[in-house]
């Protein structure tokens, strides 16, 4: 793989998109009441990537488009909303009771003792003994105590808690008071909640009540109602510092973009290095060209295939050699055979001078036997005709000399390099030592010409382009044949 396939494979994949969360958000417009706050960060990355290609190398831009998604969950808190000063109501709708509200039935708005354990200052008195049912839907009442509040500003999308506090103070346990919020999106119940603060048959005397209604998604009213009964129409439930907070859900979500690109050149290394071309220019500097324009000379090969007197001469080489070797080794033989000899012959001397006198007869006697039969051998050799050891001789001669030939054939064949056995020279080579082996010499001589005559008639001549349809050619052709084949046959054999 060169270098630009490389490249291409590395930067293959043109746009890649990667997202990492720190950590997962578990709050939406369903999720009811309060959501656990948190801070989540989702960073996304597109990765896009151009080749392009130039004559001297590849130029890539890399551009990564980077997306910071950061989403916080808080829980806000609106704060009291019967409290004047925080913009919800106005004096006359505000906790302190100082003014009545409105509402059903009848009520009062005593002070100072009339009050008991709220305080000197205002407090709402619930003084009706009906038992019917509220705007807002509670059963058992007979005085009510409303409020309806704006809450669009806050923004309240994704749900939390309402949460109340109040102070009452029931001085005949006949008497109940019940505490009632309900919430709405435009005209939409949200949710609605009432808690029985004391019920009829309850000697609370003076308590502070506090509880919370939850609720999800969006809410852009609260409605408060404030209800009970008066039983013995003495002095009824008494109430004060009514306070409504809400606790809601905020998703705050912040996105960042950001873009990024970075170029990157790769060279293609086209020219040589720097450091090369100063070399390359140093030589032709340091040495001059000559031109010669002679051309190129091709001449044939000339290939000396070896002649029969060659080989022949290099087999009688070999086989002097190996006379002149055979020699040597006789004659070292007989060397050792007499250094043996002579060693035994003075080993029996020194024995036999130690044995007694009639041992020495027996021994003279015994060497005399010995003596005459060696006469009698060497007098039959030389009775025998000179013509049958010369034949002997002969025999013996054609024996050595057609072992030493195969020997000097061996040796000249093995001379040969298996690879090159089969090229023209070995295989020249070969045909000669085998030519000289078999001792035939003359088998590639001119052969002898045949006559064209017919058969047994040396005078008579066929000519080449006639034959004469007659008695005598019928003759020649069937009767003669026989003698004609074996003319041919005896021919073939002829030197």
């Amino acid at each position: 793989m060169n270098l630009r396939s490389l490249y291409l494979w590395l930067w293959l994949c043109i746009s890649v998109s990667l997202s990492f969360s720190s950590q997962a958000v578990d709050c939406s417009t369903d999720t009811v009441g309060l959501c656990t706050p948190t801070i989540e960060e989702i960073i996304d990355e597109v990765i896009t990537e151009t080749t392009e290609h130039g004559s001297d190398g590849i130029t890539i831009t890399t551009t990564t488009e980077t997306t910071n998604t950061t989403t916080t969950v808080t829980n806000k808190d609106s704060g009291d909303l019967l409290d004047g000063d925080n913009g919800f109501v106005v004096s006359s709708k505000e906790g302190d009771m100082d003014i009545d509200w409105g509402g059903q039935g009848s009520a009062s708005m005593p002070s100072g003792s009339g009050c008991n354990q709220l305080g000197t200052d205002k407090c709402a008195q619930i003084t009706g003994s009906g038992n019917s049912t509220s705007i807002m839907g509670v059963d058992g009442m007979g005085t009510t105590f409303i409020n309806t509040i704006d809450i669009s500003e806050l923004n309240i999308k994704y749900g939390g808690e309402t949460n109340y506090s109040i102070k009452v103070d029931k001085q005949d346990a006949q008497d109940s008071i019940y505490m009632h919020i309900t919430g709405k999106d435009g005209q939409t119940d949200v949710f609605s909640g009432t808690d029985i603060l004391s019920a009829s048959g309850d000697n609370s005397g003076f308590k502070t009540y506090e509880s919370s209604f939850d609720f999800s998604g969006s809410l852009t009213t609260i409605v408060i109602e404030i209800g009970g009964r008066d039983i013995n129409l003495s002095i009824g439930p008494l109430f004060d510092d009514v306070a409504v907070n809400i606790l809601y859900n905020v998703i705050n979500t912040i996105v960042t973009e950001s873009i990024t690109s970075v170029e990157m050149f790769i060279a293609l290394n086209v020219d040589a290095p720097e450091e090369i071309i100063n070399v390359v220019e140093d030589v032709f500097e340091s040495n001059e060209i000559i031109d010669t324009d002679i051309g190129f000379d091709f001449e044939p090969i000339e290939i000396q295939e070896p002649t029969y007197e060659e080989v022949e001469i290099e087999i009688a080489e070999i086989e002097i050699a190996e006379i002149e070797l055979e020699l040597e080794i006789e004659a070292e033989l007989e060397n050792v055979i007499e250094e043996t000899t002579t060693e035994e012959v003075e080993v029996e001397v020194d024995t036999k001078e130690q044995e007694s006198q009639p041992e020495e007869l027996e021994e003279q006697e015994e060497k005399t036997e010995n003596e005459i039969e060696v006469k009698e051998t060497e007098k039959a050799e030389v009775e025998q005709p000179e013509d049958t050891e010369k034949e002997q001789e002969e025999t013996q001669e054609e024996k050595k000399e057609e072992s030493s030939k195969e020997k000097a054939v061996k040796k000249i064949m093995k001379k040969i390099d298996d690879k090159k056995k089969y090229d023209d020279v070995n295989q020249t080579k070969t045909l000669v030592v085998m030519q000289v082996l078999g001792n035939t010499k003359t088998f590639f001589e001119d052969q002898q010409q045949l006559n064209d005559r017919i058969g047994f008639f040396s005078n008579v001549v066929l000519p080449d382009t006639v034959i004469n349809d007659n008695d005598i050619a019928s003759y020649f052709l069937f009767v003669g044949s026989d003698g004609l084949m074996n003319e041919l046959v005896e021919s073939q054999w002829q030197k």
